[in-house]
């Protein structure tokens, strides 16, 4: 990646040897506004990893772009604003002040923070949250198949697809295993409507109805036959079974959890101050 950078940069630097520049490489100049210049070790610093030749050559061109236009926005700055509006030693001292917090906050939680959240937790919140978490699309639970046109035995797999039987569901998950394109069992988890409508040809109908009186949707096209089996269905507006929020619930819960460990790290500090007597009043 830094030969494609260099190949880039290869007429600056021949530029330098004609001026008798000679600094060290990783100090090449790259751009120059006024006083400030963007050298190569800094250009390879900013290049994200693993990207191609051509990648390179874009983000590099972009870059130092980007770095004349920031240089140069910045020239006027210091030319035009007023001693006062350029003093911005305190707002810097802030935001040090509020970064190093921030650090010492996440170290002490990846030290001392173990996040766990029980299965009764997410079930009492649930249950006590419930109306918070309606649902904004269909979600359903089954299976989706897809086969090629010419595969063996469809009527054979028409009819295990729509069973109930466990001996069935083998013989199903034995064929796919063989002959699907696509086979997917999720009778265990909830999957959106739109999931399973971008792999059809022709989605399922928007009646608000289609889900109530339809267990089985089959559709096709020049290549493929496509067959959902729908076991379990929730619509929209209907309370989110528990187990399609659990992740979202369990989010909530953690963040609730480090709250508390911050608030309770600051009053252990404060107490901590108060006894080595850090702290002064006046």
């Amino acid at each position: 990646m830094k030969i494609h950078i260099r190949l880039l940069v290869a007429a600056i630097l021949c530029f330098s040897a004609c001026k008798n520049v000679a600094p060290d490489e990783d100090d090449v100049p790259l751009a120059k506004v006024d006083n400030r210049i963007l050298t190569l070790s800094e250009l390879e610093k900013a290049v994200p990893g693993n990207l191609s030749k051509n990648d390179s050559i874009a983000f590099t061109q972009n870059y130092i772009n980007r770095w004349v236009k920031s240089a140069l926005l910045l020239r006027k700055a210091e030319l035009n604003l007023t001693p006062e509006e350029k003093d911005v030693d305190q707002i810097l001292s802030d935001y040090r002040a509020s970064l190093l917090i921030h650090r010492y906050q996440q170290k002490l939680l990846l030290q001392k923070y173990v996040p766990l959240i029980s299965s009764q937790e997410i079930e009492a919140y649930y249950n006590k949250m419930s109306e918070n978490f309606k649902l904004d699309r269909d979600i359903i639970q089954g299976v989706f198949v897809q086969v090629p046109l010419n595969a063996p035995n469809l009527s054979d797999v028409k009819k295990w697809y729509r069973s109930d039987d466990s001996d069935d569901y083998v013989k199903l998950e034995e064929y796919c295993f063989q002959n699907a394109q696509k086979f997917d069992n999720f009778v265990d988890r909830w999957v959106t409507v739109e999931e399973i409508n971008e792999l059809l040809p022709l989605p399922f109908p928007k009646h608000p109805m289609f889900l109530d009186y339809n267990k089985f949707y089959e559709t096709s096209d020049s290549t493929s036959h496509y067959l959902v089996s729908i076991r379990a269905f929730h619509k929209e507006d209907d309370i989110a079974p528990v187990s399609f929020v659990e992740e979202k619930i369990k989010a909530i819960l953690l963040n609730k959890k480090r709250i508390e460990f911050i608030k309770n790290l600051e009053e252990e500090l404060y107490d901590e101050g108060l006894k080595q007597k850090v702290i002064k009043f006046y």
